[in-house]
């Protein structure tokens, strides 16, 4: 059984994240599992899809359609809830104070929420980023969510796969190549994104805004292999096979392992 590490870069393109040039895209696509060719759901939006992605369930079931959170009719056990069911320890350090709503807060450990001037900005980035790494070295939670936000403040302001893009997706593998270096043994590392973005914005079916990447590093994960097909929806459902923990049965997603 694995501990997991979950990296969100907010905005993410594929072709963005390629395009960044820092070495670490390559050594974990070198080394772990990897896809370019990633789904997202519909609308391509950043709470829909983190709701989809954390209840493993598309929108049309979990009812949030906007960045506006509305409860479920039928609730179902998110992936915090699922995994504090069975007495792990989660914890989730992010700088969007909307994704609140993601989880009930008895199911987290450590929920920290950042926020500065801009809200995703470097300094919250590296911040953020520091923290995370301090938590796994002190408490070891079985599964830690960090969310960078900065690609999509960046796309948002001066648009996706402009230079300043490009150099927000690069800053922020800095960070993932942190905290891959500082990962205590039995953990697997996985990155990903919300959704991608064109010009100035983000929410529509073009391919552009809902390709997603997915990066997997660690036991499990052949060294330079790639995924046949991967759904924002099947990260629940691996994250706790990975802890020999049965998926939710309203869970729509597929276990990648």
């Amino acid at each position: 059984m694995n501990k997991v590490v979950l990296i969100l870069a907010d905005g993410m393109r594929p072709d963005g994240m390629m395009a960044c040039g820092h070495p670490e895209v390559e050594y974990l696509m070198q080394n772990g599992k990897s896809t370019l060719e990633g789904r997202t759901v519909m609308p391509s939006v950043t709470l829909p899809c983190h709701m989809s992605m954390i209840h493993s369930v598309d929108p049309e079931r979990h009812g949030v359609a906007t960045n506006t959170f509305s409860p479920m009719v039928r609730p179902i056990n998110g992936l915090f809830e699922q995994l504090r069911k069975f007495e792990k320890k989660n914890a989730f350090f992010y700088s969007w104070g909307e994704l609140k709503d993601l989880y009930k807060p008895s199911s987290l450990m450590v929920g920290r929420f950042m926020s500065g001037q801009f809200v995703h900005s470097q300094d919250i980035t590296d911040r953020l980023t520091t923290e995370a790494i301090d938590l796994l070295h002190s408490d070891a939670p079985d599964f830690l969510f960090l969310y960078l936000g900065e690609p999509d403040e960046v796309g948002h302001k001066h648009g996706w796969m402009g230079a300043a893009y490009i150099a927000a997706l690069h800053h922020v593998f800095g960070a993932i190549e942190r905290v891959r270096k500082a990962l205590p043994e039995g953990y697997v590392l996985m990155v990903t994104a919300d959704h991608g973005g064109h010009d100035r914005i983000h929410g529509t079916d073009l391919r552009e805004d809902t390709t997603i990447p997915f990066l997997a590093y660690g036991e499990g994960y052949a060294a330079g292999t790639t995924f046949e097909k991967f759904d924002i929806k099947d990260i629940a459902p691996t994250i706790v096979k990975h802890m020999g923990i049965p998926a939710d049965s309203d869970w729509e997603g597929e276990a990648l392992i």
